[in-house]
């Protein structure tokens, strides 16, 4: 299953590149890092919701 997944992100980045005319630039690691959390986070408070809670951030230690 990781395969295809894989296979079909590299297929859709070749088909923008090719679409587009402009050559790959890797996005780097915290790029990704962020997306995902902010995906996280998105679900937390959606499922936080249903369920008839709030999400409430912590504060930053110093």
């Amino acid at each position: 299953m990781a395969v295809k997944a894989a296979a079909y992100k590299l297929a859709r980045l070749v088909c923008a590149m090719l679409s587009k005319c402009e050559e790959y630039t890797d996005a780097g690691q915290d790029y990704f890092e962020e997306r995902c959390r902010e995906c996280v986070l998105r679900n937390l408070t959606e499922r936080a919701k249903k369920l008839g809670m709030q999400i409430v951030p912590a504060p930053h230690p110093v």
